[in-house]
């Protein structure tokens, strides 16, 4: 068993090191544009750590005979997965090396939560409380936790457009996934306004650098818009579903539907932020900041909702409370 432990432990933090060093050398490819083995480093070292972190999850399903859900360790570990996979298909769509700079930072810090703060007892695989030992546990936490990575990978590239855009006047004028090349070529050096030139340069060829620098920054701002909208479009449905199916579960053991506990009422809140983002853009064409205020709020109430009342220790969600 310690030998097991033990060799958890090891790919953990095998885990934790290629996501740190992912999100060293995406940083770093922000700043060295020309050097192309950075951006092989960074892409190994993810697909690496997200192969691994598959692997932990997959040990502790075989040897526990539960998919690997159940306390706050286990989940915080499929979140960190699914942030990484996210990562992974997203910069197979968008040829930005801002990507991984964002995301990659996320799930080493998950990582390190996990590792670091929770409890040993926690980490280890045990036996599943009565109160777990049901067919609901994937069908309601599993829904829940692909929400949640869904919902915060949007949301994450919502909080990186009001950066990029901040003290800019900026008017988004459609959809760039519809422009596939203007996606696909998009490079890192495109997302600050380089005005500087060579004094040897007309003013005329400085006027059509800068538009042209401009026009690949705006396409980068609306493929980030884009991005949010499509991956919270994707969270919120999951979002809804893992609600119903806690709601039918939580019937069934403990006699009510709803109970109003921290979990269940910030889970509601959550529903209704995004569900308020999703209204502005369908029925009121907003884009760019307006609803990229609104996912950042978003962003703050899955937070809460996720890990902040594990904190609190109250309810009927305790399961993971590790204070």
């Amino acid at each position: 068993m310690n030998m097991d432990i033990n060799l958890q432990n090891f790919a953990e933090n095998f885990a934790f090191l290629c996501f740190m060093l992912g999100m060293v050398f995406a940083w770093a490819s922000l700043i060295f544009t020309k050097n192309k083995t950075i951006l092989i480093v960074d892409k190994a070292t993810n697909i690496i750590g997200s192969i691994t972190l598959a692997a932990i999850l997959v040990y502790r399903w075989v040897s526990a005979n539960y998919f690997p859900i159940s306390n706050l360790y286990e989940s915080m570990l499929f979140l960190a997965w699914g942030l990484s996979f996210g990562n992974l298909i997203i910069k197979n769509i968008i040829k930005t090396r801002l990507i991984s700079a964002i995301i990659t930072p996320i799930v080493t810090s998950i990582i390190a939560f996990a590792s670091l703060i929770l409890p040993e007892e926690m980490q280890k695989p045990i036996p599943l409380i009565p109160a777990l030992k049901s067919n609901w546990l994937l069908m309601h936490v599993s829904v829940m936790m692909v929400s949640y990575a869904t919902l915060l990978i949007g949301c994450l590239f919502a909080i990186a457009f009001l950066i990029l855009s901040y003290g800019k006047d900026i008017t988004l004028k459609g959809s760039s996934l519809n422009n596939n090349d203007a996606i696909g070529n998009i490079e890192a050096n495109t997302v600050v306004l380089n005005f500087q030139s060579q004094e040897s340069m007309a003013g005329l060829s400085n006027t059509k650098i800068v538009q042209k620098q401009d026009t690949k920054f705006m396409n980068l701002l609306e493929s980030f818009d884009n991005i949010s909208y499509r991956f919270i479009g994707l969270g919120f449905p999951f979002l809804t579903l893992g609600i119903i199916s806690g709601a039918v579960w939580a019937n069934q053991a403990w006699g009510s539907y709803w109970s109003w506990d921290p979990k269940e009422t910030w889970s509601l809140i959550a529903w209704l932020v995004f569900a308020t983002y999703l209204h502005t853009r369908i029925t009121k064409s907003w884009q760019g900041r307006k609803p990229a205020y609104i996912a950042t709020l978003g962003f703050v109430t899955v937070w809460i909702c996720y890990l902040g009342v594990n904190f609190l220790g109250k309810g009927l969600h305790s399961y993971g409370w590790v204070l």
